[in-house]
């Protein structure tokens, strides 16, 4: 058994490591759970990756905030919509087959993949453009739309999340990452809430998992804000092209 346990948390130390820079760590820890834990309830093992990754992007989160002017009256709207709509997402999670999502989410992330490839100083800079009650509005509306994306579907969140501060914000890739983090993070706790009182979290599992995946942010986090915006930028589209990939894979077998 002991095995398990290391496959388990080298899974969750690389899951760490690329969420605290551009997200997508679910790509290796969801289907670790499933590979080592294939008897378990799948809402289950959702639960528990929520719950190891929630630890993760707690980390960023504070190294981010530590490091990077943050808007904070953008992010807590982001954050206060993201955790209210990613627990109605999650209450919905089971009313649509994965199948249908999947085509959507695909060709979303490549309209970002291509916006990204086509703009080679998208993201480069940092040029904050909106301002006032309509910036709120906006965050309000990126909360909800991502947030409960993430707590009815999932894979993607923190692409969608960096994309949109770049896009819509005009945030480089390290302050749009930054403030992703704290907006991921809040959806990861609304959908723990309900996966906790539903009884789908394997806590045993999910702690040791939540310190490596700890550990793994922290080191993560670190080379995001040392090597800044340019190495996040291609980092951002390899995890576009991964999670692109591992969507048609899942389609078509």
């Amino acid at each position: 058994m002991d095995w398990i346990w290391v496959v388990a948390g080298i899974a969750a130390f690389t899951a760490g490591l690329m969420d605290a820079a551009v997200g997508g760590g679910g790509l290796i820890q969801i289907p670790a759970l499933f590979g080592i834990f294939p008897k378990e309830i799948p809402a289950s093992l959702l639960g528990t990756n929520k719950v190891s990754s929630a630890f993760g992007v707690s980390m960023a989160s504070y190294r981010f905030a530590r490091k990077v002017t943050m808007p904070w009256a953008i992010t807590f709207t982001t954050m206060a919509a993201s955790f209210t709509f990613s627990m109605i997402g999650t209450s919905f999670a089971q009313a649509l087959p994965a199948e249908y999502m999947r085509p959507i989410v695909v060709t979303l992330l490549l309209i970002v993949a291509i916006q990204t490839l086509l703009q080679p100083k998208l993201g480069t800079s940092h040029e904050p453009k909106q301002t006032g009650k309509k910036a709120l509005w906006l965050a309000a509306g990126i909360g909800a739309l991502i947030g409960g994306y993430d707590g009815f579907f999932g894979p993607g969140t923190g692409t969608f999340f960096i994309f949109a501060f770049v896009r819509i914000f005009g945030f480089d890739f390290l302050h749009a990452s930054a403030n992703a983090k704290l907006a991921n993070l809040a959806s990861n706790i609304g959908s723990i809430i309900l996966f906790g009182l539903t009884g789908h979290v394997l806590w045993l599992i999910a702690l040791p998992m939540a310190v490596c995946n700890l550990i793994g942010a922290y080191v993560g986090s670190h080379l995001a804000i040392r090597y800044g915006s340019k190495l996040i930028r291609k980092l951002f589209l390899v995890l576009v092209f991964l999670l692109i990939g591992k969507m048609i894979f899942d389609m078509l077998k």
